[in-house]
């Protein structure tokens, strides 16, 4: 494995396979707390302030506070082993990490929280060349800080754009999509790492949202405020079964006028939001919402016409893809 160092230097310049072991131990999700679904919001609130440098030492520690949190495991590489699966690590499988740089350079996945991860997967014995960190082009991953490399000898970048998507489509209600190949073809198992954005039509944009980057013609799964868009969206089977873990950046957000950059509404909760259930961590993100909007004297979104509705219609029996009510939420903040 490359050092640190040089690790950092290079990486900023340059379904049939989940069985039950890949599942990440629902039992954790439960964690002592039967009926509910697991969510840890780890802060450090002297990370990232405005115009300020994300120190990676910090970034690092708040994501092992995060990880250790959330599995019960004391050391962060023990964590780690418990998220990826033993023999994705033997059996070379790619690990997939889905960034977000749709909003431009000023509102994207954070390059530190990236590397951070790629360090701890690396640790655990992937192979760099079997990190793949991902979006829908060249200019989203480039907001974010990274730089298109196909070079199997070090973590991989690059977008759908440069692999394609499948010719024949995909459907679940509502959606009928052409899968990234990256999805369907490289990927085993992806770590979504959205960045927690309003959003001008759903309201609030995250975990789930973020699959909108998986599919050709995401324009098409806008009607009625994403909803059902994006539930429907999160079941078909690639995107269900793969997307297994969420380690949402919510460093730093826009809380209005979203999902563009706008650098008059934009916060620094220096926050990291965790979780299998997606539901549950998108719950989770929106209320963090919020509680921002209201503190700087906006409406709820609801009262502006624009509630994340597709949040309820997630957890509904027809998608069953987790839980929405607080009361099944097992919310850890660290």
């Amino acid at each position: 494995m490359e050092s640190r160092r040089n690790f950092l230097k290079v990486a900023a310049t340059g379904a049939a396979l989940l069985g039950a072991e890949s599942k990440l131990g629902f039992a954790r999700i439960l964690d002592q707390q039967p009926g509910k679904s697991k969510v840890v919001v780890a802060r450090d609130p002297s990370l990232h302030e405005a115009g300020a440098q994300l120190d990676e030492k910090r970034m690092l520690a708040l994501l092992d506070r995060a990880i250790t949190a959330y599995t019960g495991h004391a050391h962060p590489v023990e964590a780690w082993k418990s998220i990826v699966p033993a023999s994705f690590i033997s059996g070379g499988k790619v690990i997939g990490l889905k960034t977000n740089g749709l909003g431009g350079k000023g509102i994207s996945t954070h390059l530190v929280l990236v590397l951070a991860i790629a360090e701890r997967l690396q640790q655990i014995g992937v192979k760099p060349g079997n990190i793949v960190v991902w979006d829908r082009n060249a200019r989203d991953l480039q907001a974010c800080g990274l730089t298109i490399n196909t070079d199997p000898s070090r973590f991989r970048c690059y977008g759908s754009d440069v692999a394609g998507y499948e010719e024949q489509p995909v459907a679940f209600g509502t959606a009928n999509v052409k899968l990234s190949k990256i999805l369907t073809r490289e990927c085993s198992m992806v770590i979504g790492l959205p960045i927690l954005k309003d959003h001008s039509g759903a309201g609030v944009t995250f975990a789930m949202k973020n699959m909108y980057g998986v599919v050709e013609r995401p324009f098409e799964l806008h009607g009625g405020g994403c909803n059902p868009g994006v539930a429907d969206l999160n079941c078909i089977p690639a995107i269900r079964e793969k997307v297994r873990f969420t380690i949402g950046d919510a460093l730093s957000s826009v809380y209005d006028g979203g999902p563009s950059f706008h650098p008059e509404r934009l916060w620094y909760p220096n926050a990291l939001v965790v979780g299998e259930d997606r539901v549950a961590v998108d719950h989770t993100a929106w209320q963090m919402l919020e509680r921002k909007r209201a503190e700087a004297g906006l409406k709820t979104l609801e009262a502006a016409g624009r509630p994340p509705r597709y949040i309820a219609t997630a957890a509904d029996a027809a998608h069953h893809l987790g839980v929405n009510d607080p009361q099944r939420i097992h919310l850890m903040e660290v």
